[in-house]
């Protein structure tokens, strides 16, 4: 249930469904495994996995869903080697080569011929929404993965007007001067990790690890004109994460002074507790994001019409 990577995205218009009217729009496409011809399948499951039984989970107004993917494995070298066999033989029954359109055909047929004895690769992407703070927030490492996330639910809703979080200063700008002025809001720490680019699309990438972001050799490699584009912070004494310039999260760490909050809840009452970690991390999320956004000059209602706000 702990979210470990985040993308999140800004609604341009006030999200309204209700958790009913949601979970009937995403009933209209459930996950189904992939029939014998299919290569890949995608659709909603139950947000609380084998434990719940909606495809909506709500709590303290944040709805939490889950979408999954069923890819067939076709390992391309078998691909090619089916291919180039047909090739050979078309050119040696005809005396010729396969002509482009001919070796198209073929793959077709060769991967229509594999897909039925094709192994399956399931993924599961689970991502909430806050309407209280104007956000989608999607557990991904990915952000081909996240636009996957939002494009079937915009499927599903017919619309879904999202927007990505657009700094007027460069992020990297921005991430920078935390090490160099030392501007961070209080509720933030420097952690020990970082990365800097130099500027131009063949300059040097130094990455580091267990130093010290405020040291003389940190500041050696900003004067030369490197700029943080990945930089390790702590937040409120109650995470940590790695912060990127397109402003996703990665590798996020929830305290244990945090998840402890929950012990309390019988272990044996699984919805509970769930229903409990889901609601203690999205208020935890969502208040990083908020603060995370000012030190960019940011707020979660940005981009709404000013009717809206």
């Amino acid at each position: 249930m702990w979210f470990k990577n985040l993308y999140f995205f800004a609604f341009t218009r006030p999200f309204k469904w209700t958790e009913e009217e949601l979970e009937q729009h995403l009933a209209e496409h459930p996950f189904t495994p992939c029939k014998s011809t299919e290569q890949s399948h995608f659709g909603w499951v139950n947000a609380l996995g084998k434990h719940g039984n909606s495809l909506v989970h709500c709590a303290s107004n944040n709805f939490l869903l889950c979408a999954r993917k069923e890819e067939k494995m076709l390992p391309a070298p078998v691909i090619k080697d089916m291919v180039d066999a047909k090739c050979a033989q078309l050119e040696e029954e005809q005396g010729r080569s396969a002509t482009k359109k001919e070796k198209e055909q073929f793959k077709e047929d060769v991967t229509f011929e594999l897909l039925p004895r094709a192994f399956s690769r399931f993924n599961d992407t689970h991502g909430y929404i806050s309407p209280d703070h104007n956000i989608i927030v999607v557990n991904s490492s990915s952000r081909a993965k996240a636009e996957d996330f939002l494009a079937l639910l915009r499927k599903v809703l017919g619309t879904l007007p999202v927007t990505s979080f657009n700094p007027e200063q460069a992020p990297d700008e921005v991430m920078t001067d935390w090490i160099t002025e030392s501007n961070l809001g209080e509720q933030f720490a420097l952690g020990m990790e970082a990365e800097f680019n130099a500027v131009g699309d063949d300059g040097a990438v130094i990455r580091v690890k267990n130093q010290d972001l405020t040291s003389d050799e940190i500041k050696t490699h900003i004067d030369a004109e490197k700029f943080a584009v990945k930089v390790a912070l702590e937040w409120d004494d109650a995470m940590s994460f790695i912060v990127c310039d397109d402003l996703a999260l990665k590798r996020l760490k929830f305290f244990d002074v945090l998840q402890e909050q929950n012990d309390d809840i019988d272990k044996d009452d699984i919805i509970a507790r769930l229903d409990a970690d889901f609601a203690l991390m999205a208020g935890e999320i969502n208040r990083l994001i908020v603060d995370l956004l000012a030190e960019f000059s940011l707020k979660t209602t940005d981009y709404l019409d000013e009717d809206d706000k």
